[in-house]
């Protein structure tokens, strides 16, 4: 009997990805295999947001929060978040 993976590239391979945003900046892959997209703020001229579809986590400033520091907070984020994509 062959074992079965559990390495995080096989858990992430069994799920798909969310439809993109028209708008997408940046895709960030989480721990658990969900997704964390980077979209301009409802203020499309200064800040961007992120929104993790796993955990459902979003952005605390979107509108003051520029992609050069945003980026490093979504990175963040999907670095520690296990929750698996629900849809």
């Amino acid at each position: 009997m062959t074992p079965v993976s559990t390495s995080p590239a096989a858990r992430r391979s069994a799920f798909t990805q969310p439809e993109r945003p028209r708008d997408l900046q940046i895709r960030y892959l989480t721990v658990g295999g969900s997704y964390v997209d980077v979209t301009p703020a409802a203020n499309k001229r200064l800040g961007s947001r992120w929104h993790c579809h796993g955990c459902k986590a979003v952005s605390e400033f979107p509108d003051t929060d520029y992609l050069s520091r945003i980026r490093e907070k979504a990175n963040d984020h999907a670095g520690s978040c296990r929750a698996i994509p629900l849809t």
